[in-house]
């Protein structure tokens, strides 16, 4: 893990900024969603890619009734009926 030396503060909501210069490095922009997980005592903040539920591809994905489903797998269920 690389160590950039940005400190921030936690303010009474619990939130922190993100600098502008991990932002633009990381392509995060307002609105985005990230996902937060755990490693031992290590918070992990990820942008939020979605990805199929059935074979975790990330390319042609869209929703459907809250999941989303590639175009491939999507077109294999289509053909299986």
């Amino acid at each position: 893990m690389k160590d950039t030396g940005m400190i921030r503060k936690v303010d009474e909501l619990g939130r922190i900024v993100l600098p502008i210069e991990m932002r633009r490095v990381l392509n995060i922009n307002e609105k985005d969603a990230l996902d937060i997980s755990r490693d031992g005592d290590a918070i992990i903040l990820r942008k939020y890619v979605p990805f199929c539920i059935f074979c975790g591809s990330e390319e042609m994905v869209t929703e459907f009734k809250g999941k989303t489903i590639c175009k491939n797998c999507l077109d294999e269920l289509i053909n299986d009926r």
